[in-house]
């Protein structure tokens, strides 16, 4: 399988395009004109685009099987950015894919995605933004998985943390380790009872251990 991977210098975006290497997927970067290719990451296929460019993006897109999703808003003193990253930027992407053919999409959340009374709507007002990205892959008619984690960790010490997988607006607490959520993500990949679900995902120590595709039997 060929997945390109949008957001892929990010922190989540990077252990992503780690993770799918390690499962044998050949992988594109696609990044912004300005980010780093993260380190031991220079010699997979990088394409740097503009998400407002439409030839650009359907060219970085072309001869690809799966996307996964890991742009989002950065907090900055731009509050337009969640509108333009976490909602109009899913729109464009998934419009993207439907030009160029691709039918399997991955999307990055977050959890309590569509809250309004929430401190990270402070921001831009980032999680109405992200639930709007999340209606736009929802009402596609691509074969989509949305992935929400609690909030992120950069830890990578996850031997003993295990994951807690729960359909949507289950969870509104908790956080887990950017890796896991990139193990998630190839996960969903690679199950195809993922399709057509929205995953919420933390993870703690006492966590009883599951396997992904129990888990996706049990959602």
């Amino acid at each position: 399988m060929r997945i390109a991977i949008t957001g892929a210098s990010g922190k989540t975006g990077y252990r992503i395009a780690e993770e799918a290497v390690k499962k044998g997927l050949k992988v594109r970067q696609i990044i912004r004109q300005n980010s780093q290719v993260s380190d031991g990451l220079e010699n997979l296929e990088t394409i740097r685009v503009s998400l407002d460019n439409k030839k650009e993006l359907d060219k970085s897109l072309e001869n690809i099987d799966a996307l996964i999703i890991a742009t989002g808003a950065r907090a900055s003193l731009d509050l337009t950015g969640p509108a333009k990253v976490d909602a109009l930027g899913v729109y464009r992407q998934l419009q993207s894919c439907k030009r160029v053919g691709i039918k399997r999409v991955i999307l990055v959340s977050s959890l309590c995605t569509g809250k309004l009374f929430h401190p990270l709507n402070l921001f831009g007002l980032i999680l109405i933004f992200k639930k709007i990205g999340e209606n736009f892959i929802r009402n596609s008619s691509l074969d989509w998985t949305i992935v929400r984690p609690g909030g992120l960790k950069e830890s990578e010490d996850i031997e003993s943390e295990n994951v807690e997988y729960t359909q949507e607006d289950k969870q509104v607490n908790g956080s887990i380790p950017r890796r896991l959520v990139a193990q998630c993500c190839i996960d969903s990949l690679r199950n195809k009872e993922s399709i057509n679900k929205i995953i919420e995902v933390t993870s703690s120590t006492v966590n009883k251990k599951i396997s992904f595709k129990k888990a996706m039997q049990m959602i």
